[in-house]
């Protein structure tokens, strides 16, 4: 929403978020069991208040399957902002799913295992949130990023291709495990729920094709991203996911490449807090402890792991995954300095929860000791992982060498475009080295055999040197290595291939209308921090191709007299249809894009140009308004004009519901014809009146009064805004 703070992200782990929900009916909680019982269907809430943001009408339900019961007041709750109101959202966020720490007394499982796993795949975010109903503190809650379409599309760069979440209906004895059901696409309807326009015969297809002909599995599977989610599920005794026993909690997105990517989600049970594997009954701890990395490797009935481990590559790639979240976050207890850390933020909010689902100590002692719960025993976190590393440690897949990896390079470090470059590494106790390299951030990555033979720009035969020539396609390339032995893998970078390196060309100049100067902001008081929590000026561009687009020898100026004061750092890149901030704050000692240029809010220029005089985008503005954004709408092509703040997002143009009336000013009436009535809560001092391009075009003062009248017969139909004693906004509409 226009004018509030977002300082910090909605899913910043350090900052718990606070939600005010009103409801005008005292029985709220009847009505939404009612409605749990019934279809699921939203019921509205009168307002909304998140972090002192408010909106008006927005819908919310209770969620969940066990987690959920009629007799709880602490329930897991979806809210979505834009259910009645299309215009309703926050920090681009539409849809909030709050999860009430069910199995999991510690309640730091989900942000744990989120940590962890967003650093290896493309996963939700998740942090704390108080819950306010009417009033009443109703407890510390888990707040994930729900996977929705702008999920897919953030990590994706699409949402409109086949997408299915993978749960089976509660109760049907289905299982989400990508089995092959036949060719009638009704077979699968219980297993799968379609969240795209059409796609059931892609997971037909999906199907038949992992289970009939592995071989072929790569065309519509990213089986690297598959690979991360089941070293991961294994690793953290995450059973309630494909890996145990209802092969359940992941999504399926089939990106532009036409492959599947697996998505996880509802981790509150990781870290053993279920356990059933599927292969027999229930597992004690000492059983999780010594969960097989190899579990489900003979096991037809889940063809994912059964199919892709019995490749011998896949199992080797699977198994440098393994160890890679292994060493990464068990050996050195970091999951532990999370989990402590965690609890430390919401310690207080969980003593204050009179509607926790246990007690305080059980919270502090989950994190080493097992807590029981009725039947269920749910185990401590340290206890479970430090006997699961005594385990590992002992394991024949563990103990093999892998490769060493060392000294990549490139024969040309800045290549032309179309330019044929070596790369190469030094690989000891590796037979066998791949190059994964592709053009574009949503390709997939093309891998091609390097040599030690002396005739691949690899030096001489035999001397642990391998190397491969590859043709610069795109401004950039990203790349990683892979190396194994007859026992073992590894990649460089060891986060492959969710993380690479990045080989950048030099090209010629930007043409007219590829980056755009796309929104700016020259009074930034309290609507996006830099990452050293200051407000500062902010400069978006924008790249409308679908190419990758280097700003190699641009500058970007605030003065047309003086148009080279800041040149881009060299390996300065735009990725396709994508956003790049610049800090205008004089501080270019700070890491990232800090300009040695201020903006003026009484009004001045912004210019991108290179030093030849070509100027790739320019323009010029007035005075500007207190934490109102000015730039292009549409998006990327349009002209400027007053923004609803987005910083690297879509531009949104100031709804009028949002400015017709603020918590200070009201107006009416609206549309105006002649004339509107504007009263305060304070008096009102000063009007001034911008119209759509962001000039000034009136300029009133008044004595005081709490309420004037203001004529308007005089401007010219269209849109405008009012800016009340400087600070605060209204919209006009003049018919």
């Amino acid at each position: 929403m226009f004018g509030q703070a977002k300082s910090q992200s909605f899913y910043d782990i350090q900052t718990i978020q606070t939600i005010e929900l009103h409801f005008g009916q005292s029985n709220w909680d009847y009505m939404m069991d009612t409605a749990k019982a019934g279809s699921g269907s939203y019921i509205m809430a009168d307002s909304i208040n998140i972090n002192g943001t408010s909106m008006d009408s927005v819908g919310v339900r209770y969620k969940g399957n066990s987690s959920y019961s009629s007799n709880r007041i602490k329930n897991p709750i979806h809210i979505e902002l834009d259910h009645f109101k299309e215009a309703h959202i926050y920090d681009g966020i539409t849809d909030i799913k709050l999860n009430n720490g069910f199995k999991d007394p510690s309640l730091v499982r989900e942000t744990v295992s989120y940590h962890i796993a967003g650093c290896y795949m493309a996963v939700p975010k998740a942090n704390y949130a108080r819950l306010y109903i009417n009033g009443q503190f109703i407890g510390i809650y888990t707040n994930v990023e729900s996977i929705t379409k702008k999920f897919v599309n953030s990590r994706f760069g699409s949402n409109d291709n086949t997408f299915f979440k993978c749960n089976p209906v509660y109760s049907s004895m289905s299982k989400s495990n990508l089995a092959y059901l036949g060719p009638d696409s009704a077979s699968y309807y219980n297993s799968y729920e379609m969240k795209s326009n059409s796609g059931w015969n892609d997971m037909v297809n999906l199907c038949s094709i992992l289970n009939n002909n592995p071989n072929n599995i790569n065309s519509i599977l990213d089986i690297d991203r598959a690979l991360w989610m089941l070293a991961f599920n294994n690793l953290l005794v995450n059973l309630d996911s494909y890996t145990g026993a209802i092969s359940q909690n992941y999504y399926l997105y089939k990106a532009d490449n036409n492959c599947f990517n697996s998505i996880l989600w509802d981790l509150n049970e990781s870290f053993g807090s279920f356990n059933n594997s599927g292969t027999g009954p229930p597992l004690n701890i000492t059983q999780m402890q010594q969960l097989t990395p190899m579990l489900h490797l003979n096991n037809t009935e889940r063809p994912l792991i059964q199919k892709l481990l019995n490749v011998p590559i896949y199992k080797k790639m699977y198994m440098a995954h393994f160890k890679t979240i292994y060493k990464e976050f068990f050996v050195n207890n970091q999951y532990l300095s999370l989990a402590n850390s965690y609890q430390s933020i919401i310690d207080a909010s969980v003593q204050a929860d009179a509607n926790k689902l246990y007690s305080y100590s059980d919270f502090i002692n989950n994190i080493s000791q097992t807590v029981s719960s009725g039947p269920m025993q749910i185990p401590g976190i340290t206890l479970l992982m430090n006997g699961r590393k005594n385990y590992l440690s002992t394991q024949t897949d563990m103990q093999y060498s892998q490769p060493d990896i060392t000294n990549i390079t490139l024969s040309d470090t800045l290549p032309e475009m179309n330019d044929n470059i070596f790369v190469n590494a030094t690989v000891q106790n590796g037979s066998y080295v791949l190059l994964g390299y592709r053009f574009n951030q949503q390709d997939r990555f093309t891998r091609i055999q390097m040599y030690d033979d002396g005739n691949h720009g690899d030096g001489a035969a035999a001397d642990g040197i391998f190397g491969v020539q590859i043709q610069i396609g795109s401004p950039i390339v990203q790349y990683y290595i892979y190396a194994e032995n007859a026992n073992a893998g590894k990649f460089s970078p060891e986060r492959a291939e969710y993380e690479y390196y990045t080989i950048f060309s030099s090209h010629g100049n930007i043409e007219a209308g590829q980056v755009v100067i796309n929104e700016l902001m020259a009074i930034n008081t309290v609507t996006v921090s830099d990452p050293n929590n200051q407000f500062e000026d902010w400069i978006e561009l924008y790249n409308n191709t679908n190419t990758y687009i280097s700003l190699k020898g641009a500058y970007l100026s605030d003065s047309y007299t003086n148009p080279y004061k800041w040149l881009f750092p060299d390996n300065t890149f735009i990725e396709p249809y994508g956003y790049l901030l610049i800090w205008a704050d004089n501080d270019t000692t700070q890491q990232g894009l800090h300009a040695n240029f201020k903006l003026s809010g009484a009004g001045e220029q912004v210019i991108l140009s290179y030093n030849s005089g070509y100027i790739i985008d320019d323009i010029s503005f007035s005075e500007q308004i207190s934490d109102i954004s000015f730039g292009r709408y549409p998006n990327g092509t349009g002209s400027f004009t007053y923004l609803t703040p987005t910083p690297m997002a879509l531009n949104q143009p100031m709804a009028i519901d949002e400015h017709q009336t603020n918590s200070i000013f009201s107006m009416y009436p609206l549309p105006a014809q002649s004339y509107v009535f504007i009263s305060g809560s304070i008096p009102v001092s000063q009007i001034k009146i911008f119209d759509v391009n962001g000039r000034i075009i009136e300029n009133h003062s008044f004595s005081g009064a709490f309420e004037i009248k203001l004529p308007t017969e005089h401007l010219l139909p269209g849109c405008y805004i009012l800016m009340m004693n400087n600070t605060y906004p209204l919209k006009l509409i003049k018919l």
